[in-house]
């Protein structure tokens, strides 16, 4: 992985260190598969305060570090906010159709999950 040169700047693997396993690894936990569906929603950066997660603050860092570290983010500073957004275009060039895939299949559960019972 790329050395960090301060401490404002944080690590992330270029594309040829992205492994697919490393990917569904960190897609498989519910809520990360959440976050990163909300950033695919929003198509753009959103800060980590502007998620509502059911967790301490140090585990939904770790959330996130699972993330970037798998290549799924791309973390930057803006000032004193730390922002996220989601490395769409370079999964989509290195495993053309997982993330869609997993994202539909993520709409589908939910759907189902929150149908009336018959």
């Amino acid at each position: 992985m790329t050395a960090t040169t301060s401490t404002r700047e944080l690590a992330h693997p270029s594309c040829t260190e992205i492994r697919l396993e490393g990917v569904l690894h960190a897609l498989a936990d519910p809520l990360r598969l959440r976050i990163v569906r909300e950033l695919d929603a929003d198509g753009g950066e959103l800060s980590c305060s502007h998620f509502d997660l059911p967790v301490t603050k140090s585990t939904t860092t770790h959330h996130f570090r699972v993330l970037r570290e798998n290549g799924v983010i791309r973390q930057v500073y803006r000032g004193t906010a730390k922002m996220s957004g989601l490395r769409r275009e370079d999964l989509d060039t290195l495993f053309p159709g997982v993330l869609d895939s997993v994202l539909d299949a993520a709409a589908a559960q939910e759907a189902r999950l929150a149908a009336p019972a018959l």
